[in-house]
């Protein structure tokens, strides 16, 4: 087998491998991880030829800056990314949704995230990782999933088991779009908080604040007053749940939350939302906009339909 890896010359911020994340395992605490943004992720495998649920390397603010070395391989990034990538002694100004052929010695360096989060890094083939319930996401809290657990390291070398034949270069005009509302289903706990409170929540704007993560997302603005109690019993968690703490800073769990948690739910994002909440970066603006079950889930179908759509016109 001829030796195809990488060597992280810089790891960057919060780089993990990740996929679409593991199933049925809140039941012993597990949450689902696997990409944050999953419409960049699956577009990212698409763009080379990968089957939709491979690893990628996700990474946050700074990416990685990796030297490849090996046969031809095909690599794309998306999301709102700067990247270059030196192929001997010429230096090219990288763009998203655009696959690139590289060789043995080039260099992939992601300078930074644009006005947003995450961006996604995938080679044209398969990387040689051990699977924790059938997933290589890598959850940091819990030292779950590939790699043992733990982000990216510098002077790390990762193998590749197989390189895609199919090196068909590849683009699409994808644009990640910003909302104006992220929107919310009632919580369990809703009638905890007073009607200034509710109101609040719905018409006021709230800042992403600093301390966010993939665990979850905190924000800051008017607080939301609890007029029943400001700790439950422990409940099962979702992600996209909003919880209010004492301190009435809403709190936002994000891929991988706790699986339970003892303050009072107020809402829960729309999954047709997610993808662009874990976008926003500290400082972003947040207003939320109430939308019932039934909307959320024709909502969903339709992103769903898109998602689809898109991938099939690359």
């Amino acid at each position: 087998m001829s030796d195809n890896h990488i060597n992280i010359i810089r790891s960057g911020i919060n780089t993990t491998f990740q996929d679409k994340g593991r199933d049925h395992l809140y039941h012993i605490g597990i949450p689902f991880s696997g990409a944050m943004d999953n419409r960049n992720f699956l577009i990212a495998n698409k763009l080379v030829n990968n089957n939709l649920n491979s690893a990628v390397i996700e990474f946050a603010y700074q990416g990685p800056h990796i030297k490849y070395l090996g046969e031809k391989i095909n690599i794309a990034i998306t999301g709102d990314v700067i990247f270059s990538i030196k192929k001997k002694n010429a230096e090219i100004e990288g763009h998203c949704y655009k696959s690139y052929q590289i060789e043995n010695g080039d260099e992939i360096n992601i300078i930074s995230t644009n006005k947003s989060v995450y961006g996604y890094l995938a080679l044209g083939g398969e990387f040689d990782l051990k699977l924790q319930w059938n997933s290589c996401s890598i959850n940091t809290k819990a030292n779950i999933g590939s790699n043992d657990g733990k982000k990216l390291e510098t002077d790390q070398k990762i193998n590749l088991i197989k390189i895609n034949a199919n090196k068909d270069i590849k683009k699409t005009n994808y644009t990640n779009s910003k909302i104006e509302n992220i929107r919310v289903i009632k919580g369990t706990n809703f009638e905890y908080f007073s009607e200034e409170g509710k109101k609040i929540f719905y018409d006021k704007e709230f800042t992403v604040s600093k301390l966010s993560d993939r665990m979850g997302m905190r924000l800051e603005g008017p607080k939301i007053d609890n007029i029943v109690n400001t700790n439950i019993k422990s409940e099962g968690l979702i992600k996209g749940v909003i919880q209010v703490p004492p301190d009435g800073n809403p709190i936002i769990m994000l891929s991988d939350h706790g699986t339970i948690g003892g303050y009072p739910k107020i809402g829960v994002v729309a999954s047709v939302d997610y993808d662009r909440l874990v976008q926003m970066s500290p400082g972003s603006k947040i207003k939320f906009k109430e939308i019932n079950l039934s909307d959320a889930e024709t909502l969903f179908k339709l992103y769903e339909m898109e998602t689809q759509n898109l991938l099939s016109q690359i």
